[in-house]
């Protein structure tokens, strides 16, 4: 059934209706009767614009292109349907005639139609120092605005989803460089610290004590098979009287020395020991059960008759 809008009391249908008189009829009849002040205040276009659109004066406002923007977004904001509008203005100014072009479609150059055949001519724009996009900026912003507000759970989506993919990337990306870092530290060859170079000891070594003086020990003392099995006794004292080792030891056990001169050594057996000055084995030391023999390589490398 076709819309009808009273005016004046005569009935006029939207297809007799002017663009102006749409306009102005949906702002001024109704429960919700608009001012133009307030419109354009809200659609940021000049009061004088409006007013113009409404009155089918289009002379006094720029270009087309403004003009059809104007009467688009005006339309849209007085719940009229902006394509019956623009098409009827661009009709109204001759832009098309029979021939329908998309009314969403804003014409960059004003089109004259040539008869039936809707020959069409293009003039050359006139060039403005205003820019067509100004005017159309705070409507774009306010369209998008209110796409977000209705669409918001999908735009909140879409935002978690490009956040997730950003982190997982970043996980990925430091995980291969972890890798990479790993693998080149794993490639490299590691280089053990070298053991001391220690004598070749009569006997198998079986317990290793002084371990702390290994490095920097240049006499070492090994019990030998005349230690028996029940072993001969050590007891290793420095120039003050401390003991630094007191202990029983077995065929094959060996005592780093501490370095350093001052060191005295009393032996239940000291035959039982062999002492290796700087690796070589020094002569057999003689000495009483109590006695106390310097252990220093001055004393042990010495002849075993100055002994």
């Amino acid at each position: 059934m076709e819309e009808v809008i009273t005016e004046n009391e005569h009935t006029k249908s939207v297809a007799d209706m002017t663009a102006g008189e749409m306009l102005r009829n949906a702002r001024t009849t109704g429960r919700r009767k608009r001012e133009l002040q307030t419109i354009a205040k809200l659609l940021c276009i000049k009061e004088e614009f409006l007013q113009a659109l409404e009155d089918g004066n289009y002379t006094v406002l720029p270009e087309v292109v403004y003009i059809l923007g104007f009467a688009r977004n005006y339309a849209m904001e007085l719940g009229l349907d902006p394509h019956v509008v623009v098409g009827k203005i661009k009709r109204e100014l001759g832009i098309v005639g029979d021939c329908r072009l998309g009314t969403d479609e804003v014409p960059r150059v004003i089109r004259k139609v040539e008869g039936p055949s809707c020959k069409i001519s293009r003039e050359p724009k006139q060039k403005s120092g205003k820019s067509f996009k100004m005017p159309e900026i705070m409507p774009m912003l306010r369209d998008a605005w209110a796409f977000i507000v209705r669409n918001w759970k999908w735009v909140v989506g879409i935002l978690a989803g490009i956040l997730v993919l950003v982190l997982l990337l970043v996980w990925v990306f430091s995980g291969s460089s972890n890798s990479s870092s790993t693998s080149v530290a794993t490639d490299t060859p590691v280089v053990a610290p070298a053991e001391p170079t220690e004598p070749a000891y009569t006997q198998p070594v079986r317990e290793r004590f002084g371990i702390e003086n290994r490095d920097k020990a240049t006499i070492i003392l090994q019990a030998n098979k005349n230690a028996g099995d029940v072993g001969t006794w050590v007891q290793i004292e420095d120039a003050r009287g401390k003991k630094a080792f007191n202990k029983i030891m077995f065929p094959g056990d060996i005592f780093y020395m501490p370095a350093g001169n001052g060191y005295r050594g009393t032996f239940g057996n000291v035959a039982g020991i062999d002492f290796w000055v700087d690796g070589k084995l020094a002569p057999t030391v003689k000495a009483n059960r109590n006695a106390k023999v310097a252990i220093t390589a001055e004393n042990l490398i010495k002849p075993a008759a100055a002994q």
